[in-house]
């Protein structure tokens, strides 16, 4: 039976098509530019019924006809039609192409203004934004000043419409949460597979609205101790429950695991730290690795009040410095006036010091006008408190963490401390793996003492940074895991602390009606300023081009 031969293709490539369907072929160009002048050069076959005649390959060749052939014709139509879309394609590529350049152009300078002000903690709008404006915010008046002093930005906001301007407040959350979501990742990346802990503390902002911080606590791959900036979550009320709820949102949004969490860090409250349904137990229930430590400056606060209160001399103290501030503190005129009483006794208190005594003189000093009595019944006092408000667990761990001090070539080590220690962590450390710590600690330790580089260090910390210079790390792999589980202990919630305090500088009374994702990317970006700054701006609006489907491509 014959059928169509595919060889006609190469003879007749310009205009041949073949429909498997209909087992026919016809004539590309005749059929979209043939103009309608009656049946030439073989009927229509070619165009509409199509042509199957097989066996009479001549029909091709006539098909094809002359040089003024309507097949002809339309061949010459079709190339010349082709040409011209040619031309208008390559023009409109032209021209989409500068459109792209100068869109690329204009994003540039506003996500320039949006870091900007993201970097310094400024407000971005005004009360009044419209083109009459005298004072149109800080993001519209940084943006024309950009502008002003670039020719090639202030043409390309020239001429760019009206809906098209990226200045609307929308905009400017988006590229602001790009920023935000950028550094945070930056964040998570630097911690890798390894462990941290949670510092946790909440408090409530300028509009009345509690606000909780997380951060970070790890070691990097540079044996440093970081401590960073998670997130703010507004949570409705304080219970335990709520705030465990709120991190596991945190975690979940930037795929941490609770596994990994070795540590918890709050403050004395009861919901934070009870022994019953606080925030400590039910983290604890889901991994028994996170030991919760008191933060030791709130530790430290709450044994001196205590002290104060038992103590009838000192209460009497606290209490007569209390009225003196708050009487002095209630008048400018009394506050000037002891600021002078003072700044003369320091004054005359400095010329007796510049008068030098005679040699073999007796040295005067004021130490019998002081309570040597008192100064140690204090500090017993002091001493007491603090070991009534650690567990038995939390003092045993700090005993054998104080095996790693390096201080004194070592002189604290003590392998049976630290084989315990490890033990805490089973997680970390299989029993196969506390037998070969022992083997390594008896191996490491003689090293240590041998190599003059690490016989001047100072604290733990050190001696991390160093085993990680020397590769030490690797060597002594098993006790440099025990040294970053040591370091990720939290002395004190001071990062959380300076978070709230940026909270009242970005949410100030002029700024009280942010929301709280737009809160979070502005403290992000602000606290973790020197993260944000190395990260370059093509990631920034590639973020932004993927958070909505329909913006214009870069």
């Amino acid at each position: 039976m014959r059928r169509f031969n595919p060889k006609w293709f190469k003879e007749y490539e310009s205009w041949l098509e073949y429909s498997i369907e209909k087992d026919a072929a016809y004539c590309l160009y005749c059929y979209l530019f043939r103009q309608d002048v009656g049946m030439q050069s073989g009927d229509d076959s070619f165009v509409t019924k199509g042509f199957n005649s097989w066996n009479k390959k001549e029909k091709l060749d006539l098909y094809v006809g002359g040089v003024n052939s309507a097949h002809n014709q339309a061949l010459k139509n079709g190339e010349n039609i082709m040409k011209q879309n040619q031309h208008i394609q390559s023009v409109f590529v032209k021209q989409s192409n500068q459109d792209k350049i100068e869109y690329r152009t204009q994003l540039n300078a506003i996500v320039d203004c949006i870091r900007f002000l993201l970097h310094q903690g400024l407000a971005f709008r005004a009360h009044d934004e419209s083109d009459n404006s005298s004072d149109k915010g800080n993001f519209l008046n940084l943006l024309q000043f950009l502008a002003d002093h670039n020719d090639v930005i202030n043409e390309v906001l020239q001429k760019t419409p009206k809906n098209s301007k990226l200045t609307h407040p929308d905009i400017q959350k988006d590229i602001a949460n790009a920023v935000a979501y950028k550094t945070t990742d930056a964040i998570i990346e630097d911690i890798g597979n390894g462990f941290f802990l949670i510092l946790v503390d909440e408090s409530h902002d300028i509009s009345i609205k509690e606000q909780m911080v997380v951060v970070l606590r790890y070691v990097d791959k540079k044996g440093i101790v970081i401590e960073r900036f998670l997130g703010i979550i507004h949570v409705v009320d304080t219970s335990a429950l709520s705030l465990k709820v709120a991190i596991e949102f945190l975690f979940s949004k930037y795929a941490l695991s609770l596994s990994r969490l070795r540590r918890q860090g709050y403050d004395g409250a009861s919901n934070m730290q009870g022994e019953f349904n606080s925030l400590k137990t039910l983290i604890l229930k889901e991994n028994k690795s996170t030991f919760y430590i008191h933060c030791f400056a709130h530790q430290l606060q709450l044994t001196l009040v205590t002290v104060a209160n038992k103590h009838t001399d000192i209460a009497e103290f606290f209490s007569l410095v209390s009225k003196i501030v708050t009487i002095v503190g209630a008048s400018c005129k009394r506050r000037e006036f002891l600021q002078n009483a003072q700044l003369a006794k320091i004054t005359e208190a400095l010329n007796l010091v510049g008068v030098r005594p005679r040699r073999n003189a007796p040295q005067i000093t004021n130490l019998h006008h002081y309570r040597v009595d008192l100064f140690f019944e204090i500090i017993d006092l002091q001493l007491q408190e603090l070991n009534n408000r650690f567990s038995e667990v939390t003092t045993n761990l700090l005993l054998c963490m104080a095996c790693l001090n390096p201080s004194d070539s070592f002189l604290a080590f003590d392998i049976q401390k630290l084989t315990h220690l490890a033990k805490f962590y089973p997680s970390d450390f299989s029993e196969t793996d506390v037998l070969a710590l022992d083997n390594q600690l008896q191996t490491y330790i003689v090293d240590m003492r041998s190599n003059d580089e690490f016989l001047e260090l100072k604290g733990i910390g050190d001696l991390a940074r160093k085993m990680v210079e020397t590769n030490k790390d690797v060597i002594y792999s098993l006790v440099y895991l025990l040294v970053k589980l040591v370091l990720t202990l939290p002395i004190a919630t001071a990062t959380v602390e300076g978070s709230f305090s940026a909270m009242k500088y970005i949410k100030n009374e002029l700024c009280n009606r942010k929301g709280d994702q737009w809160l979070n990317d502005c403290l992000t970006v602000y606290i973790e300023k020197d993260i944000a700054r190395r990260i370059d701006n093509e990631s920034i609006k590639q973020r932004f081009q993927n958070m909505k489907p329909h913006r214009r491509q870069l």
